[in-house]
């Protein structure tokens, strides 16, 4: 007899207060969250750093290798303008 009422109130107790408080609980948790913290911008900003500096390496590189004599084949390059080297990605 015992059984039959502590399973009941175990379910009515899961499904109106236990559910809905895990529920409110990592909602809050999730907005607090929702944000960078300083050690993620901060690396997120020496990530940036570096890749400028890696693609201005790559761009040198690039106008080193490439043949200046050779008409051909600078006429079948098309300017890409994401790598315009007069843009800049600062301001």
């Amino acid at each position: 007899m015992d059984e039959e009422i502590l399973i009941p109130i175990i379910a009515i107790l899961s499904i109106f207060v236990i559910f809905p408080g895990m529920c409110m609980h990592y909602f809050t948790m999730w907005r607090s969250n929702k944000g960078l913290s300083a050690d993620d911008e901060r690396m997120l900003e020496d990530l940036w750093r570096s890749a400028r500096t890696m693609e201005r390496r790559i761009e040198t590189i690039e106008r080193l290798i490439e043949p200046e004599g050779r008409p051909d084949a600078t006429s079948n390059r098309r300017p890409d303008p994401l790598r315009d080297p007069g843009r800049d990605f600062d301001s």
